[in-house]
């Protein structure tokens, strides 16, 4: 089921991913959540921290551009990250949920 977030921002699938150790193969569950998008984009919410009180909401943004809109990464990243910013704040609620209006780091 495909789901339309903002303009031009198809979901079409999420889950819950876990991390796999390539050297002793153990496995770290419950790292976080990725949101496939239509485009093959895709935004990821994880938790970071040893604990709930005080851990950071960290959230992942990814755009694919096919070799015909390569054009499109000379764009400032804010702009050509915009749609899949705002499908990502609002499915989440993440302003109303944390209170703050904004990122206190970006990278």
């Amino acid at each position: 089921r495909k789901i339309t977030l903002a303009d031009d921002v198809v979901l079409v699938d999420c889950d819950e991913f876990e991390y796999r150790d390539p050297v002793d193969q153990s496995v770290s569950p419950h790292q976080g959540w990725r949101f496939h998008l239509e485009d093959g984009s895709r935004f990821v919410f994880r938790l970071s921290g040893t604990g709930s009180v005080g851990a950071t909401i960290r959230l992942y943004l990814e755009k694919y551009l096919p070799p015909s809109e390569q054009g499109l990464a000379e764009l400032p990243t804010a702009k050509a990250l915009e749609q899949i910013v705002s499908a990502a704040l609002g499915l989440s609620d993440l302003h109303a949920l944390t209170g703050r209006e904004g990122p206190t780091v970006i990278t």
